[in-house]
Order: structure tokens, then sequence, then C-alpha cells
């Protein structure tokens, strides 16, 4: 009931269609700056190049490790720590060298574009789905794998290879492709977030490792949703105060 009520007072305070929602959605992590995203028949998607496939990438990556890796929570070697450490650093660097171009007179190592943008989204988003997926077999399941889901190189090779596949679909840029790609992403920020939540509602119920069959999950991802929701509900509503429109930010 308060899942509904909330999603009810969401929905019909953003914007109409379904693309309108996916854009309150991205209004709430992303500022969508408009020549930092790509476009669907002149129409910026709902995310920036870099969290589209940020988002992208973790929804690829969660369902690749739910296919191979059923209930595995083990830390991965370190040689798989040291790759995704490196996604993180490109990621990171990247970012910085986009962003002090928003200051004139500011000397950048090179010219950011927005393929680069993406890629290395896509790389935080491999990241994140790496961490996120055995935090959430841990603190859910009554009984769980041990080994890792990612157990060598060849593994976050495959998940990367997969994702980058799907990034390549980004900028090949046909609507047949694109306009289900930036719904996708825009879909992930809600289960990221509601897979955060679950966890932490679970812990401070004291609820983690009690959940024996998938149809138990249905109490703590509908808490999960609510929390999630909020947070976007809440961000939306002192963002568009703030700027009075549901557009990205206007400057290069």
């Amino acid at each position: 009931l308060a899942l509904g009520i909330l999603g009810f007072v969401w929905l019909a305070n953003t914007p109409a269609g379904l693309f309108g929602k996916a854009d309150a959605l991205g209004y709430a992590v992303c500022h969508r700056i408009d020549v930092r995203s790509f476009s669907l028949n002149g129409r910026p998607l709902p995310l920036c190049a870099r969290c589209t496939g940020m988002y992208l990438g973790a929804v690829a990556g969660l369902a690749y490790q739910a296919v191979v890796g059923r209930r595995r929570m083990g830390l991965p070697p370190r040689r798989v720590i040291a790759a995704l450490g490196l996604l993180v650093l490109a990621f990171m660097g990247d970012g910085l060298n986009s962003y002090l171009t928003l200051f004139p007179n500011v000397t950048t190592l090179y010219t950011p574009q927005n393929w680069l943008r993406l890629l290395t989204g896509t790389g935080m988003g491999t990241v994140l789905a790496a961490a996120l997926y055995p935090s959430f077999n841990q603190t859910v399941w009554s009984q769980w794998d041990g080994r890792p889901v990612l157990s060598g190189l060849r593994s976050v090779g495959a998940m990367l290879l997969l994702n980058l596949g799907i990034a390549g679909l980004v900028l090949l840029q046909s609507p047949w492709t694109l306009y289900p790609l930036a719904l996708i992403s825009a879909a992930g920020i809600l289960l990221v977030l509601g897979m955060v939540y679950m966890i932490v509602l679970l812990i401070l119920f004291r609820a983690d490792n009690t959940i024996s069959q998938a149809r138990q999950l249905l109490a703590p991802a509908v808490g999960g949703l609510i929390l999630a929701l909020l947070q976007i509900g809440l961000i939306d509503l002192a963002r568009f105060w703030l700027t009075g429109t549901w557009d990205g930010f206007h400057f290069g």
C-alpha cells in the first residue's frame, strides 16, 4: 500500500510518458547535461553518456552474475580486484578530465568525448555489479555458495565484454536499440538503489541470512523500492524547486 501510494504520487507529478518517467529517474542521480548525453530524435537520453554506461553495465553485470554464479558470494582473487581497480581509475580519470572543461582557461589532457564517457561509465557499472551482487547474496540468503562469481580474469573479461557489446549498441544510435536501452538504464537506478536498500533493511531488522526461497524476497524488495523511490522523489522535488525545470543543465 505504501509503495502504491508513493508510486502514484511520483507518477502523477513527473513528466508525462514513459520517456518522461525515465527522465525523472535520471533527474535524481545525473546532471543530464545535454551536450554530454546521447540523443534520440533530437531528445537527450534520460541519463548522460557516462551514467547511461554505468547503469546499463550494472544491470547487465548483475544479470550475468545471476546466470553464471547463483548465490555465490566469495571475494574475487586479487588479480580480479586489480583489474576492477583499473576500471575505477579510468572512470575517475576521464570524469576529472571532463569536469575540468567546465572551467575556462584550464588545460585538460585530452578533449572529452561522449563515447569515452560511455565506455568508462560501462567499466564503472561492471565494478558496481561485481561489488553489489556478492554483497547481496551474502546478506540475503540463509545458504549461499562461498565461491566467487568472478573467479579469474576470464570471467571478469566475459562480463566486461558483454557490457561493452551493449555499449556498442548505444554507439550505433539506432532508435530500435537506443530507446529500450535508455529505458533499461533508467530502470537500473531503481534496481541498484532497491538492492542496496534491501541489504540495509535486512541488516537493520536483523533479518539478514534468513531468506531461503525467492518468494521470501517480496517484503524486503518492496521495502527497498519504497526507500529507493522516496530518495528519488525527494531529490526530484529539491532539484525542481531549485531549477524550475525537468531539463538537464545546458552548458558545455
